[in-house]
């Protein structure tokens, strides 16, 4: 009897607990939307309804590595060859901005949109599941990795560098990898310098690391803005939002602003925007 009754509760106990345990989130597909994140944990694509973007026309400084990247989006987008891009360079100089903004000014111009998937930097070990995904869908597929570094004994590097192009499928036809680093190779000077020092042949080591960056055939640098090129940036957010101030009352502003953050940026003239926006009342919709 008291066998019996044990049971019962256990059983009870099990159907409470699954009550409450959420249900599994559902996967969304790639005909769901043009935006997607990938979560590893799950193994789900999440559609992403709005995409924190600002227009291309907005990213002042940067018409070299526009038309590079968007020559490269729309080739892939019709089916011709296209490179992994690699957008390296000093902080909040437009390396992700400019991602999003070719992929919404491409599909602006074509029948069948390209869908953008981020991936998180501590996720690429599960790329080669997430490949396998997009593999199995005839849409072609942009796959972005912001801020993308390795550091001391991270060892995620080596199955990034087999599913871009070492490895025996190789990347899908219809999948392109675009990533943005601070890095010009993907990891710290010291990490490199200590492979070297530790390696049985020191110069195989220290190419097996800069090998990685040899995975994108091309290579966008970003560099930090001058003075007019910053003034363009803030002028074109100012006119965009219709934001009620002199272009002599912005400049001095937008200086200032800049000096109290140590440098000049299309990150730091946002933020001065929001700032600028907020203390005149007006909304940046």
């Amino acid at each position: 009897m008291n066998e019996l009754s044990d049971s019962v509760l256990l059983r009870r106990i099990a159907d409470a607990l699954e009550r409450l345990a959420p249900p599994p989130l559902a996967s969304s597909t790639l005909s769901d939307g043009d935006a997607f994140i990938w979560h590893a944990d799950g193994e789900r694509l999440e559609a992403v309804p709005r995409v924190n973007r600002v227009n291309i026309g907005l990213l002042k400084g940067l018409a070299r590595q526009r038309a590079s990247l968007e020559d490269n989006t729309r080739r892939f987008a019709d089916g011709l060859p296209a490179n992994n891009a690699l957008l390296w360079g000093a902080r909040g100089t437009g390396k992700s901005s400019l991602v999003k903004a070719v992929h919404a000014a491409v599909n602006a111009a074509i029948e069948r949109p390209l869908a953008l998937v981020e991936i998180h930097r501590e996720d690429i070990p599960s790329l080669p599941r997430l490949l396998a995904l997009l593999k199995a869908s005839d849409r072609r597929c942009i796959l972005f990795c912001d801020d993308l570094s390795f550091d001391g004994e991270d060892a995620a590097y080596k199955s990034l560098k087999a599913v871009l192009e070492g490895g025996i499928e190789g990347r899908p036809d219809n999948v392109v990898f675009y990533a943005t680093s601070n890095r010009r190779h993907l990891m710290p000077r010291d990490m490199i310098d200590n492979e070297r020092s530790t390696a049985i042949n020191p110069s195989e080591a220290v190419e097996e690391k800069v090998s990685l960056s040899d995975r994108f055939g091309l290579w966008l640098g970003f560099h930090a803005c001058d003075q007019d090129t910053y003034f363009a940036i803030v002028d074109g957010y100012a006119e965009a939002y219709g934001l009620p101030i002199g272009t002599d009352d912005l400049h001095a502003q937008a200086v200032e602003w800049s000096m109290t953050r140590g440098s000049r940026s299309g990150r730091v003239a946002w933020q001065f925007i929001q700032d600028l926006a907020g203390r005149l009342g007006k909304r940046l919709d």
